[in-house]
């Protein structure tokens, strides 16, 4: 297995130095979902709940999520994003709300946080909105999808 790149030869946690690395064009895209019941899945997509636009609300969540990364996960770089890109799958299962953030950015490090940390408070963000009407939703299935870019290169998730 390779050393993990957050770990000095101490065994100490640092932040990887990417100075000498090349800026290139990189992107990830992850998934997650919140599951609920179908009334409260009908109340969202009718945008009935009284805290407002649920799904508009949790695609800034997300926005806002993946521009803070590195102040939420420590030895994240800073990055200048170039954009963030907050999809909704309501109508795949009666009782789930699917949600997928692709990220991009020309820098010297990936973008892979950035876009799980957007899956997340998006998803977060659902619960919040909806929990008065249902308290037993359940946030599950967040995982990289793709990501293009840097020296790894090329990286896709397994079909589920």
């Amino acid at each position: 297995m390779d050393k993990l790149s957050h770990i000095d030869e101490t065994g100490a946690a640092h932040m990887v130095d990417v100075g000498d690395k090349a800026i290139t064009g990189r992107i990830a895209v992850a998934e997650g979902y919140i599951k609920m019941a179908p009334a409260t899945l009908s109340e969202i997509k009718a945008n009935t709940l009284k805290k407002g636009d649920v799904l508009a609300t949790a695609r800034i969540a997300g926005i806002m999520a993946a521009k803070k990364t590195s102040d939420l996960i420590p030895l994240c770089h800073p990055l200048p994003i170039t954009s963030v890109k907050i999809s909704f799958d309501t109508t795949s299962d009666m009782d789930k709300i699917l949600v997928e953030a692709t990220v991009k950015v020309s820098g010297q490090t990936g973008v892979e946080m950035e876009a799980l940390t957007a899956v997340s408070a998006s998803l977060l963000t659902i619960y919040d909105m909806a929990k008065a009407v249902q308290k037993d939703m359940v946030i599950d299935g967040i995982r990289l999808l793709s990501k293009e870019g840097g020296k790894s290169g090329k990286y896709e998730a397994p079909k589920q």
